[in-house]
């Protein structure tokens, strides 16, 4: 057997026969040695050749393997030119696999081959190998990148050399090689086709955190170079990559990009034509869809990799504190939807993404409060548009994101839910507080289920079900707000609903369990879908069916409510349609009438079914009596065919109370109203609901059903219809000639009845009172509408006025005697809104020659006037508080605004024409006329703008009568506000002008008021605005005003005005010093210089009104300023590329912070220095100072942190401030505090009129009070803070800050020799003066004993 042949060792034994090397002449022998044959051959063979067999046989298909193993196997790594010949392989091998001319079979099968054999290259030839590659790379000669995985085999075994290897002069072992290699790499140009597979590639590399770092910046800055498609793949592979390290880089770099890409897109939406001039980037829905992509690859990461979601919220909240609006941008608030759906990381998500949320509106609302801060930040980040904006873009196949935003939706709705119950403020729910934060996270909350159910179906049900089962498990709680939005979703898809229709059938099930204003929001919810699904219409009746029989008299009442919306909205066929009766249901799904798909005949079937089921109802308890009388003339209103069966039953259920003989007193009996249990009392019948009820429906049918019969109709229903009518009118009309004669003896009313409510009389008789007094409203109504300004007609309305009066008048009288809150309360007229306005128009605006006799007889009554005024403003409380008023149109909202111009016409004409003075001199009692009518005018002014701020200009337009024909496009709401604000400000110009006997506080008060109500609606930036402004700061320097409650609302209003045009630090500056100049000074030998800026500070407001409006005003200039510290602190630790642009804002908001600060310290100087009385003057001064000193300390620790983060010196406006607050804060704080102390006494002793016990007893209070006071203690704490950080400070900045802060008072407890001789001299002799009160001096000895320790323990804390 032969020998084997040097080199061959490790090759193995036998090489099949089948590989052959076919292109040779040479014959492989079937026995022998086969080793030898390849040595031969490698022998035989050119290096240079080498190559061309291995092209060859690559190119044929064949086993390329076995040939390259014959060559490394005839190439020992032991010998120099078999690590030569083994290079030249690597070398052509290289450009062959990337050529593309080859299977992939065939390149895998030969770079796997090769990955093999590269760990036994010695260190030199990995090197030369390597330096290939990255020129390979540098070329962009990579097509496939499959060699790329023979490159990552060549860096780890070159890092693993232990041998020094030439780089550059010097020599690097193999570990620094590969770094220097890794650092050329990421630091040449790459090919875009290439980057795939290079981060691909570095996922096999072993790489140190700052090598992977190069890497992970390269691959992120070659994605702007890439196209879109291609950047989903990259962001896969990168993440993997992230499981090394850099989490937090890659994160932020996916984050950015898509961020700018967002921007971008906008910016291109926003001008369209910058598309013809540079090359369009991406369309909009090749964006959405690759973006939806990469959150999927980040998802699917996360959920191999928890810690990358972890990274994922620690980056971003610490983003957020830095730039908001690059931590929370569309893309990024997709993302953490999509991760939220795994439930370990949903709650951290979820509380993150609602603190951002309310934050966000915090910071809105404080930058819109403050002209100050809005020039700082003129852009304003509003989180609610971005979350938004996720939904739209959800829409392109986002489906990973939907599960997150319906949770978010309802986590906020939840979280944020309104805290007063359903039927209170409609402010609450709709208007007023939603400025508040957690109101507008509430909203969100809503929008985003509301658009989240637009734009995707598939979770359309779950959005619906979960919404129902909120309203049906949180009924003791607020749901009015799911209400709402259950109500925007049926209107926006009444038809997609029908297919969830059993969901809905099931919460018909729970209505008797349901409170009264649930059922009633819910019904209006779901009232468009009744109108296209017959199954829940008949779902809906069988409940309420049975709920009629209920025990409970809430299920009664609900299928009431129930049955009252079935009869508005099922019209019979030939009802009259009218613009302010139809259901808008906001959706074209429903273009068709109900007689579309229900017959007309079995819809009137239906409806007169109904009536039938609610004629039972008038047997039962009053409030499901009122719900019926309170609902029948919408019903009537809205479904003219049903006007006779409804007539017909309120006629028969009059007739059980009216008396018809003609001359019996009183015309209704009373006694059938009440009903006794034991010995209690209710009211059965609420008589004057139902007369109300029947003057306005019998109203609305003379007005509208008669005029539109035509001759088509039956004389039979003519006949009946006229038949009633008669009835009502003859009835009505004995009914007021028989109230008018009747005496309270004859309802057993009068002054000597007993009306308290804790009797069973008492309660009888109130209920007869105000049954009474309800039905003469209503007949007023009644005989003011049908008596065409008939005199005898006014004369009948003012005798019923009368009888109403007096009855008031006694109520009025017992109620002041009883000073019960409930018998305080004015009952709740029964005039309607309409009527209010239609009368007040005409006693006071109606000029008509033909009128002038006839209201000349209601003119004639102040009271009347008074009267009808008062209701007015009872109407537009009530409007205020709930959002819709009694009687007809109530809930009308255009209705209610049209008469609500009408009435602020009248009020504003009547104030305005006739001073109060004028009207003072001859009235007897109660508020005068002009006074109603200026309350009335500020609670309309705040209704409109809660209420109605949508349609502030077509008010401001009504009122202007000289302009009434501007179109509304022109309409400039703040000339029209202007306008309106002068006319108030001449009141207020003459009230003040006025004698001190004619002065008004509370017509003062309530201008003070208006005007600061109309001043919200002013622009800012408008002359208006700036004119406003200097008049208050006008009125307060020239008007000595001693009113406390006056003064108080007009520096409040001065304050409110001011900020929103610059800062008031300078005029609070001012304030302190006139309150300074009045007080005097804490050294009585010192004398202040008496000047006075604002002749509003005077001897009886400065203190404490002025005083305590001035430090409440400094303490918002301080939290502005706190919050100003803490984004400069966000923005210091701001690394990011646009550093340049935050060192600016950063200066500017040092200068901003720096000025504001000094600018409060002059404000504190004439303060601190004042001798402010004893009480909350002094103890809000003390909190405010601490709270000054916290935030100069929170200045300088954001100065020491800059001096640890930069070299940076700091500023001369520091130096300043911190030198004013060393010479004209800090020693006059130590002297107030010892003023504060030592004055106590020093009072005690100038009184010498004052026994020794009650002086003890006296000293012992103060003593107790001294202990109890917080502040002092705290302020010192405070200001030994600010001078500790400020010595660090000095230590880091090398400036001598401590130079300019003077040593402070010693505050070591030790006895003064000479204060305590003198001390116990003057007690000796007050107690001469005193000898009869010996026992009550050692009592007095023995409390100075007792309390002296305490004092000493005080001191020491």
């Amino acid at each position: 057997m032969a020998t084997k042949c040097p080199g061959t060792a490790g090759c193995p034994p036998h090489v099949p026969a089948h590989h052959s090397i076919p292109f040779f002449t040479v014959q492989r022998p079937r026995t022998g040695c086969p080793e030898r044959l390849w040595i031969s051959l490698t022998e035989t063979f050119q290096n240079h050749r080498l190559g061309d067999m291995v092209t060859k046989q690559a190119l044929k298909g064949r086993e390329t393997a076995a040939l390259l193993r014959g060559i490394f196997k005839g190439s020992p790594c032991s010998q120099r030119s078999g690590v030569l010949r083994r290079l030249q392989v690597y070398k052509h091998c290289v450009p062959l696999v990337e050529s593309g001319d080859l299977h992939l079979s065939k390149v895998s099968e030969i770079i796997g081959l090769l990955m093999l054999e590269a760990r036994q290259l010695p260190g030199h030839a990995l090197a030369e190998l390597a330096n290939l590659f990255v020129d390979v790379i540098k070329g962009g000669s990579l097509t496939n990148g499959k060699s790329l995985e023979l490159f990552s085999t060549v860096l780890t075994a070159l890092a693993s050399s232990k041998e020094n290897l030439a780089y550059g002069k010097g020599e690097l072992n193999g570990e620094e090689f590969k770094k220097q290699l890794i650092n050329t790499l990421c630091s040449s140009k790459w090919d875009p086709q290439c980057v795939i597979h290079l981060a691909n590639m570095f996922r096999d590399i072993p790489l140190s955190g700052e090598e992977l770092q190069f890497v992970v910046e390269k691959v992120l800055r070659m994605f702007s170079k890439l196209d879109l498609q291609e950047i989903p793949p990259l962001v896969y592979q990168l993440l993997l990559l992230s499981a090394k390290g850099s989490k937090k880089t890659v994160l932020e770099g996916i984050i950015s990009f898509f961020n700018q890409l967002d921007k971008r897109q906008k910016e291109e939406q926003k001008v369209p034509q910058s598309v013809d001039l540079e090359v369009a980037t991406m369309p909009l829905d090749q964006l959405r869809h690759v973006e939806g992509t990469v959150i999927l690859h980040i998802v699917s990461v996360i959920n191999l990799d928890q810690d990358l979601g972890e990274e994922l919220i620690r980056h971003l909240k610490t983003e957020q504190q830095k730039d908001p609006g690059r931590a929370l941008c569309p893309f990024s608030v997709a993302l953490l939807l999509s991760v939220a759906v795994k439930h370990r990381l949903q709650e951290q998500i979820f509380d993150f993404l609602k603190t951002s949320i309310t934050r966000s509106c915090k910071d809105l609302q404080f930058l819109q409060a403050s002209k100050f801060l809005q020039d700082l930040f003129p852009q304003q980040y509003d989180i609610t548009a971005v979350i938004l904006e996720v939904v739209k873009n959800s829409a392109f196949g986002w489906d990973h994101v939907t599960q997150g935003l319906v949770d978010l939706g309802f986590s906020l709705m939840e979280s944020y839910e309104p805290k007063k119950p359903f039927g209170g403020k409609a402010a609450d729910n709709s208007y007023g507080l939603s400025k508040m934060p957690a109101q507008q996270a509430c909203r969100l909350g809503a929008s985003i289920l509301l658009e989240t159910f637009k734009v995707h179906e598939p979770i359309r049900s779950d959005i619906l079900e979960q919404v129902l089962n909120r309203v049906l498990t949180k009924a003791a709680s607020p749901v009015s707000h799911f209400i709402d939005l259950l109500s925007s979703i049926v209107v926006s898809a009444p038809l997609v609903l029908q297919t969830s229709s059993s969901k809905v059938t099931e919460t018909f099930d729970n209505l008797s369990f349901l409170p009264i204003d649930t059922v009633q929001g819910l019904l209006r919810a779901v009232q468009p879908l009744l109108k296209v699904s017959m199954s829940v219409r008949d779902s809906l009746i069988l409940v309420l069916q049975k709920a009629i029989f209920s025990r409970q008299l809430d299920a009664r009442k609900a299928a009431v409510a129930g049955f009252l919306l079935l009869l508005r909205n099922f019209k019979v066929l030939g009802s009259l349609s009218s613009s302010q009766c139809s259901q808008a249901i906001g959706a074209t799904q429903v273009q068709a009438d109900v007689h579309a798909c229900y017959n007309s005949a079995a819809n009137e079937a239906f409806c007169l079914e109904i009536l039938g089921s609610l004629r039972r109802c008038l047997s039962q308890q009053a409030d499901v009596r009122l719900m019926l009388y309170e609902g029948f003339y919408d019903v009537l209103r809205r479904n003219s065919q049903l006007a006779s069966s409804i007539m017909e039953t309120l006629l028969s259920q009059i007739k059980q109370y009216y008396l018809p003989q003609p001359d019996l007193l009183p015309p209704l009996k009373l006694e059938g109203c009440i009903m006794a249990q034991g010995d209690q009392i209710f009211l059965q019948e609420p008589l004057a609901h139902l007369l109300c009820c029947i003057q306005h429906c019998l109203a609305w049918y003379k007005s509208t059903v008669r005029l539109c019969r035509g001759a088509e109709d039956d004389e039979e229903e003519e006949e009946e219809g006229v038949g009633f009518e008669q009835n009502f009118g003859d009835m009505l009309e004995s009914v007021t000639r028989r109230m008018i004669k009747s005496e309270l003896e004859d309802f057993e009313l009068d002054k000597s009845a007993d009306f308290s409510l804790s009797s069973g009389v008492g309660v009888k008789n109130n209920i007869y009172a105000i049954q009474v007094m309800g039905i003469c409203e209503v007949l007023i109504e009644y005989n003011f509408n049908i008596g065409n300004f008939s005199k005898n007609r006014f004369e009948d309305v003012l005798g019923l006025f009368t009888c109403y009066n007096k009855l008031s008048e006694i109520l009025k009288e017992k109620a002041g005697k009883n000073k019960s809150a409930s018998s305080n309360k004015t009952a709740r007229s029964f005039l309607s809104m309409g009527f209010v306005s239609t009368l007040l128009t005409a006693l006071f605006r109606d000029n008509a020659q033909s009128h002038e006799e006839s209201l000349a007889v209601l003119r004639s009554s102040t009271e009347f006037l008074r009267y009808a005024v008062s209701v007015a403003l009872q109407k537009v409380q009530q409007l205020e508080e709930t959002g819709q008023t009694d009687g007809p149109d109530g809930q009308n909202p255009e209705k209610m605004f049209q008469n609500l111009c009408k009435i602020t016409q009248v009020l504003l004409w009547r104030y305005t024409s006739i001073p109060t003075v004028v009207e003072e001199s001859g009235k007897k009692k109660g508020k005068s006329i002009s006074l109603l009518c200026l309350e009335g005018l500020l609670r309309i002014f705040n209704t409109v703008q809660q209420l109605y701020s949508a349609k502030i200009p077509q008010f401001l337009q009504a009122l202007d009568i000289t302009d009434g024909d501007a179109e509304e496009t022109d309409i400039n709401v703040t000339e029209k506000a202007a306008f309106q604000i002068r006319q108030f400000q001449r009141s207020l110009v003459n009230q003040l002008s006025s004698a001190e006997d004619d002065f008004n506080a509370k017509e003062t008060q309530s201008l003070i008021t208006v005007l600061s109500t109309l001043s919200k609606l002013l622009d800012p930036a408008s002359q208006q605005f700036l004119q406003f402004l200097t008049w208050t700061v006008k009125v307060c320097k020239e008007n000595a005003l001693e009113d406390i409650s006056c003064c108080k609302g007009l520096l409040s209003l001065l304050f409110s005005v001011h900020v929103l045009y610059k800062s008031p630090v300078s005029l609070l500056r001012e304030l302190a010093q006139d309150i300074h100049a009045c007080l005097g000074d804490i050294d009585q030998d010192v004398e202040v210089e008496g000047r006075c800026h604002f002749a509003i500070v005077n001897a009886k407001t400065a203190a404490p009104t002025v005083c305590l409006l001035v430090l409440g005003q400094v303490d918002k200039v301080l939290e502005e300023v706190d919050w100003l510290i803490k984004k400069l602190t966000s923005l210091g630790s701001d690394t990011s590329e646009d550093s340049s642009q935050a060192s600016n804002q950063t200066q500017a908001l040092e200068k901003g912070v720096i000025l504001q600060l000094g600018t409060l310290l002059t404000v504190y100087h004439e303060l601190v220095q004042t001798a402010l009385p004893a009480g909350s003057c002094v103890d809000t001064l003390l909190r405010s100072l601490s709270k000054t000193y916290a935030i100069l300390t929170s200045l300088i620790k954001h100065y020491i942190q800059a001096c640890r983060s930069s070299s940076n010196t700091i500023p001369g406006r520091l130096e300043k401030l911190v030198k004013l607050s060393g010479s004209h804060l800090t020693p006059q704080c130590y002297s107030f505090i010892t003023y504060v102390q030592v004055r106590p006494k020093l009072t005690g002793r100038i009184t010498g009129s004052l026994s020794v016990a009650e002086w003890c007893i006296s000293f012992s209070t103060r003593a107790k009070v001294l202990r109890d006071t917080k502040p002092i203690p705290n302020l010192i704490f405070a200001i030994e803070q600010y001078e500790k950080f400020l010595i660090h400070l000095s230590k880091k900045s090398k400036v001598n800050l401590m130079q300019y802060m003077k040593l402070s008072t010693s505050r070591d407890f030790r006895i003064n020799a000479s204060v305590l001789d003198s001390a116990l001299q003057e007690q000796n002799s007050l107690e001469a003066e005193n000898e009869p009160h010996n026992d009550q001096s050692s009592t007095a000895e023995q409390t100075d004993e007792n309390q002296e320790p305490k004092k000493k323990r005080q001191r020491k804390k």
